[in-house]
């Protein structure tokens, strides 16, 4: 099982993509992201444009992992570009949960779509 610790890089890619992409069409993605790729041993984020699902790819040495969510309401606060041709940022382990918790990381504030019971 993946941890989500304070020392794991986390690469998110700004850009919609396919989601019908698999282990394969996601790891070029990945390595177009990051120096050393998915070798880097960091987790990669992408998602739709409709911003309601999003894929994590992730390479734990024994091989590659995917998890996927899809957004039964509402959309994910998917963060935008802050430069020019920018196609990645980095996020903290504090700020992914944020937003798989449904937090619009631009203003702090719950999604509409989000409630805990």
């Amino acid at each position: 099982m993946m941890g989500l610790t304070s020392h794991l890089r986390i690469f998110l890619c700004l850009e919609p993509c396919d989601m019908r992409k698999s282990y394969n069409g996601l790891v070029a993605l990945a390595d177009q992201l990051a120096k050393d790729g998915l070798k880097s041993g960091a987790l990669f984020l992408f998602t739709n444009k409709r911003r309601n699902r999003f894929q994590a790819l992730y390479y734990d040495h024994t091989g590659v992992c995917i998890l996927k969510k899809r957004l039964e309401l509402g959309t994910f606060s998917w963060p935008a570009a802050s430069k020019p041709n920018q196609q990645k940022i980095t996020l903290s382990p504090e700020a992914l949960n944020l937003l798989f918790d449904g937090v619009d990381l631009r203003n702090g504030t719950m999604r509409p779509w989000y409630e805990r019971d």
